[in-house]
């Protein structure tokens, strides 16, 4: 804010010369009066000193324990714990800064205010004499007010001045202890990069007998609580966007698996269900949903700080107890404690450790500890239904580890020591947590598979098997996903790697004149991979099920072939949208793929063109029994290059679409499924046959698949020396009945012509 002033205009004001004693009199109080009001006013609007102190408070205490754990000695930070560090400070700096800022323009402005409280109290006009004129002793009382105003808005002045250089002081001082820290944590982040496999502290033959003042075992738990507590608490105030889409998918999928059981008890369900009974889901699955959320947890914070995984994998492992104490047997009880006791004294001892060779020796025991019970580890891993490709390498990984940790020990590497140790017992319990994870997700699969193929749901028209099998891959590769995000960032390697990853990616390259980045090529295949995956499976959306032979007849539209070639089309304006190919590059593209068509996609196009043709000019629909050439069956799909054909005898043809308009194709069930069947039999020519007729129609009314308002008819066909052949004719309800009307015909008529004494010949 500008100084407070009160300018005088020389054009506008006249000059002392040119007024009599009450002109100049009053001018000099107005100007007075208006200054004393400025001033005032600026000292109550006090700049926000009350919020900058406050802030101060909270910097001071958020520095604290960074400075605590920094200056412990002969204390080993990882890199991780020092980077967290440098961001906390990092957001101090920035808000001390704004308000030195702050404090220096209103410390200059208060200044300004005060140096014009003394110009006004000089001033001679305002003073009351007793040689003063009888004029001037009429505005005595005015005079004697503004005196006491100006005094009280000096005092007011002077003290905010005052509190204000004060708050400058500190809030300068806090900016120095920052910078310091900083300086004290970049040195040595600086030196752990130039010796990352150097030594940083004493071989450990040579290490020290006891801790030296300020190390004991207090003090580093202390400094350790304050110091990670804080950026801990930073971490969780600064990110609490992402654990609300975590909180919202855990409720999610507490709501799902809460319905699906809810459903299952309806009485229609539970006669086909009977009871269910799944070992990691209940019908308020409160645990099921936690275990799902803690796992989830990396997926949604890969910056997060070492203390917050190790965190949230302690709740997990406590989650996943919950569940193994009614489930495992004694002594896989008290083995499984034992892991989560070694996770937990493996924490706290990393958070203590420090260069003194009983603490070393410790860590060195805990290694070994970690190798005995992990090799045991392996055998029950196999049992808790997790791969053995993913078990063997995990174990592999967690065994070198801790190895690489007893030599980084020996050799004075501790804090590599620290994060192997970690990174290695965390990897280990992840894959229960993890095993977990998957059966959960499974079970609930299971439910609404269960729910919804029992009430004719979406999973009523899929491939149980295949969808199970689907869904398991799946549930792997994530699993894998979140295994390997943990595992970096227990390593302080995950930003280093996200980096890496998108600097390739987002490189300029050039091919030719054509410049594209790897980014617009992931983007161009997975969008084509996308809209092919959808264009294949959109069709269970509109309760599309497998097409069978049966008595049933159900026809179905062509809608669905359009839809996929909407798909399609729009799939393929989005993936080259997304490559970033220029419009010109495009046209010569497209120029290349003409002469392509020219010379060799001829077929590819007339398909293409001819199954555009068939979706609007629909020949036939999905269900229809046709007739091309040779081949005769069901349509069992209706494609955007060709068409599926369904035979009688179960085999699948593909069909071009192109031979589809172009051949002469017959539609038994185009416009209506009727079908006029004949059946031919001899019989001699002596027979009766008026009452042969009457049999024929008889036992021809009784079939359930023929047409009633239709009568059958009974035409003689040929007639020989000693026999009649008889054709009968009778229209029945569709095309896939007539083998079925035919055996109940003749299997009825047989015993007639029997009674009869008719030989069939």
């Amino acid at each position: 804010m500008a100084m407070p002033a009160i300018a005088q205009d020389s054009a506008a004001v006249k000059t002392d010369s040119a007024l009599t004693i009450p002109d100049t009199l009053l001018f000099k109080i107005q100007k007075a009066q208006a200054a004393i009001t400025e001033i005032n006013a600026t000292n109550k609007r006090g700049y926000g000193i009350e919020n900058i102190q406050n802030g101060l408070k909270e910097v001071r205490a958020d520095v604290a324990p960074v400075k605590k754990d920094i200056d412990v000695a002969r204390k080993v930070l990882d890199t991780k714990s020092l980077l967290s560090y440098n961001l906390i400070l990092k957001d101090a700096l920035t808000r001390l800064t704004g308000w030195r800022n702050t404090l220096s323009k209103y410390n200059a402005n208060l200044q300004g205010l005060s140096d014009q409280v003394i110009e006004l109290g000089n001033d001679s006009v305002l003073m009351v004499k007793a040689k003063d004129t009888t004029e001037k002793r009429l505005y005595t009382a005015q005079l004697n007010e503004i005196k006491v105003r100006l005094q009280t808005a000096g005092k007011v002045t002077t003290a905010r001045l005052d509190t204000v250089s004060r708050l400058l002081a500190d809030v300068s001082a806090t900016y120095l202890t920052v910078t310091d820290l900083q300086t004290a944590i970049a040195e040595r982040l600086q030196q752990s990069g130039k010796s990352a496999l150097g030594r940083e502290s004493p071989y450990i033959w040579a290490a020290p007998v006891s801790s030296e003042p300020g190390s004991s075992i207090s003090d580093l738990i202390g400094s350790a609580i304050d110091g990670q507590g804080k950026i801990l608490g930073y971490f969780i105030s600064s990110t609490w966007d992402n654990r609300i889409l975590l909180l919202l998918i855990g409720i999610g999928f507490y709501v799902w698996v809460y319905r699906n059981f809810k459903k299952a008890q309806k009485p229609d369900l539970r006669q086909v269900l009977g009871q269910l009974t799944f070992n990691y889901i209940r019908p308020y699955p409160v645990l099921a949903t936690i275990i799902i959320m803690l796992n989830l947890t990396p997926l949604f914070e890969p910056d997060s700080p070492s203390m917050y995984i190790e965190l949230t994998q302690l709740m997990l492992l406590f989650a996943v107890t919950v569940h193994f104490w009614k489930t495992l047997s004694k002594s896989d009880m008290n083995y499984w404690l034992m892991i989560v006791g070694l996770y937990i004294t493996i924490i706290i001892t990393n958070a203590v450790v420090h260069d003194a060779i009983w603490m070393r020796l410790w860590l060195i025991f805990l290694n070994a500890a970690s190798l005995y019970i992990g090799y045991y580890f392996y055998k029950k891993l196999l049992k808790a239904n997790v791969a053995k490709r993913l078990a063997k390498p995990i174990l592999l990984i967690f065994l070198a580890l801790n190895i690489f940790s007893i030599l980084f020990n020996v050799f004075g590497r501790i804090s590599l020591a620290k994060v192997f140790s970690a990174t290695a017992i965390i990897g280990l319990t992840q894959v229960i947590g993890l095993a977990a994870f998957i059966q959960v997700i499974s079970d609930a699969l299971e439910l609404q598979i269960k729910v919804s193929s029992c009430s004719n749901g979406l999973f009523a028209r899929l491939n149980i098997a295949s969808t199970r099998a689907s869904f398991r891959r799946i549930l792997s590769v994530v699993a894998v996903i979140l295994w390997l995000l943990v595992f970096m960032i227990n390593l302080s390697i995950a930003g280093g790697v996200f980096a890496l990853v998108q600097q390739v990616l987002s490189k300029e390259r050039t091919f030719g004149s054509v410049h594209f980045s790897l980014n617009n090529v992931l983007f161009f295949a997975v969008i084509i991979y996308l809209a092919n995956m959808l264009q294949k499976h959109v069709g269970i959306l509109f309760g599309e099920s497998a097409v069978k032979f049966e008595d049933k007849t159900e026809h179905k539209g062509s809608k669905l072939a359009l839809i996929r070639l909407i798909i399609v089309v729009i799939g393929v304006l989005l993936a080259v949208t997304a490559s970033g190919i220029p419009l010109d590059k495009l046209t010569v593209v497209l120029g290349a793929l003409s002469v392509g068509i020219g010379l060799g996609m001829q077929n590819i196009v007339n398909n293409f063109v001819s199954g555009i043709i068939l979706i609007f000019e629909k020949p036939f629909r999905i269900g229809d029994y046709v007739e091309l050439a040779d081949k005769k069956g069901k349509v069992q799909d209706i494609g955007i290059r060709s068409s599926k054909m369904l035979t009688p005898q179960g085999s699948e043809v593909i069909i071009p679409n192109g031979d589809l308009l172009s051949g002469r194709l017959v539609n038994w069930t185009l416009s209506n499924d009727f079908l006029k069947t004949e059946v031919l039999f001899k019989v001699p020519a002596d027979t009766d046959l008026d009452a042969l007729n009457k049999v024929i129609e008889e036992e021809v009314s009784k079939s359930a698949n023929i047409l009633k308002n239709l009568p059958p008819e009974i035409l003689i066909n040929t007639i020989a020396a000693d026999s009649v052949e008889l054709k009968v004719i009778v229209w029945i309800t569709d095309i896939y009945s007539e083998a079925g009307f035919k055996n109940e015909f003749l299997r009825r008529l047989l015993p007639k012509l029997k009674e009869m004494q008719v030989k069939i010949i």
